[in-house]
């Protein structure tokens, strides 16, 4: 047989917290019951993504999670990330739900991925394919890089992954590349603010500042730039300090 359609089903503390954050991402609600027990059915064009309900749940101790493959993954965050902006006023990078960044991962052969974790803690995992095989990173800070997205950004494991650009940043090599030196200070920087540090955030940010760029170093680092920006800005605004002290 074919044209078979799977969709997940991920629980949740509260349908209708799920029903708000999935609509800032642009889904519809296609179904929706409150007996015999609370579930909803959402729906962005070809996305499917159902939820229930538990009495008692604790979104910090879910296993939830599903992977979505997508052909323009770029594309898929712009529009999430617009939602998020449009909603909140900027885009959800720390505590519970947030959003990741698209980057390589090493760990699945190189596919492009990023994370949306929703208001019940689980993981809609999104990736893209490589075309082409790609070839690993290169240098020692690119390699570190890669080695702490597979920790925080697929393992969730945040901590190792600071561990891990931590004792990159330590120690200054003649033969470093400035650009991933700028995006493991991004990197880290987006981190602290997922464990709630906006000083170590400020502080990496303005490291980035200080890095010497020529015109070519400057291009290839400008998609690190703007996340740098964005983090900024994002770190500017008192309330969002004050939530993450």
């Amino acid at each position: 047989m074919a044209n078979e359609v799977t969709v997940p089903l991920l629980p949740c503390a509260s349908i209708d917290d799920m029903v708000n954050f999935y609509e800032v991402l642009g889904f519809d609600t296609t179904y929706r019951q409150r007996r015999p027990h609370p579930y909803v059915a959402m729906r962005r064009e070809d996305l499917h993504l159902h939820f229930f309900e538990m009495a008692g749940f604790d979104p910090e101790q879910s296993y939830g999670s599903c992977l979505v493959l997508t052909s323009d993954i770029e594309g898929l965050h712009r529009a999430f990330a617009a939602g998020m902006r449009a909603a909140y006023g900027k885009v959800l990078v720390s505590g519970t739900p947030r959003m990741t960044r698209p980057r390589a991962r090493k760990n699945a052969d190189g596919m492009t991925g990023f994370s949306v974790i929703d208001p019940g803690g689980n993981w809609i995992r999104v990736a893209q394919p490589a075309a082409v095989a790609e070839s690993g990173p290169v240098g020692r800070l690119a390699k570190a890089l890669a080695d702490a997205v597979v920790q925080a950004d697929s393992r969730g494991d945040v901590r190792q992954a600071v561990r891990i650009l931590d004792s990159a940043l330590a120690r200054t090599r003649p033969g470093d590349d400035p650009v991933a030196r700028i995006e493991v200070l991004v990197y880290r920087a987006e981190l602290a603010m997922v464990l709630r540090d906006p000083d170590t955030a400020a502080e990496m940010l303005a490291r980035v500042e200080h890095v010497v760029l020529d015109a070519d170093e400057s291009e290839r680092a400008a998609p690190a730039l703007r996340d740098a920006a964005e983090l900024t800005s994002a770190l500017s605004d008192p309330a969002d300090v004050d939530a993450r002290r």
